[in-house]
């Protein structure tokens, strides 16, 4: 089989899921947050995340709560259940290998592979994602540095910084990036600062302001917005 005939097979197979694509990316987003936070999800932040009205969450949640995959106590938030984790992961497990597919397989830029993704996502068999699996060499990380969970449902999110919140002196690795905006992705290019780049910071404005950094023998500004998105593995002692 060619490599086209191979690539049509890949994407165009249809796939029915007892899971919708809605609750999937709901599970999902609740799943980040719970991750960023390490405590239960108030419903104003996933609103905020999905960019919907907290109405729309709160019909939602009762929802997921109905399928067993959340937990809600009324002003608490909400957590998934071991079920509702699985299935974040199997949606995260999809979209990251998928992401590595069109980046390492198609040559497509690390900017445009999350929106590809998020529509694949939906669409792809267990078969078909192990096909995928085994093609890319069962890999651990996206193009973002973000890590895919295996078929058995494990994952290691590592001990990373948001490089917004460290302090001046603090050096590390740059070793994951968020992928939902594909201009910080591209300005990363322009920069060339790439995943495993060794950053220092050298200072920082307040309040959400630029961080300047040390990357290969020059100070660069990066916008706060940006900071917050890139983590770094700390070097030993530092903070």
């Amino acid at each position: 089989m060619n490599n086209c005939s191979w690539y049509a097979k890949i994407f165009f197979m249809p796939v029915v899921d007892s899971v919708s694509p809605h609750v999937q990316d709901y599970v999902k987003a609740i799943y980040a947050l719970e991750t960023r936070a390490g405590a239960a999800v108030a419903t104003n932040d996933l609103a905020e995340r999905l960019e919907v009205t907290p109405g729309s969450v709160s019909a939602m949640v009762r929802k997921l709560a109905e399928l067993g995959l959340v937990e809600h106590e009324r002003y608490r938030g909400v957590r998934l259940t071991e079920r509702g984790r699985e299935a974040a992961l199997e949606v995260l497990r999809h979209h990251r290998l998928i992401e590595l597919f069109l980046a390492q397989e198609l040559g497509m830029p690390w900017d445009r592979v999350h929106a590809e993704a998020e529509v694949l996502e939906h669409v792809i068999s267990e078969e078909l994602e192990q096909l995928i699996a085994e093609r890319l060499g069962n890999p651990r990380i996206d193009p973002h540095g973000d890590p895919i969970p295996t078929h058995a449902f494990e994952i290691d999110e590592g001990e990373t910084y948001s490089l917004g919140e460290l302090q001046a002196g603090a050096a590390g690795r740059f070793v994951r990036v968020s992928d939902s905006d594909p201009e910080m992705l591209r300005y990363l290019d322009e920069e060339g600062i790439v995943l495993g780049e060794r950053l220092e910071v050298m200072r920082r404005q307040p309040f959400g302001g630029p961080v300047f950094v040390r990357v290969r023998e020059r100070e660069l500004a990066l916008g706060g917005e940006l900071a917050r998105a890139m983590r770094i593995e700390l070097e030993q002692g530092a903070r």
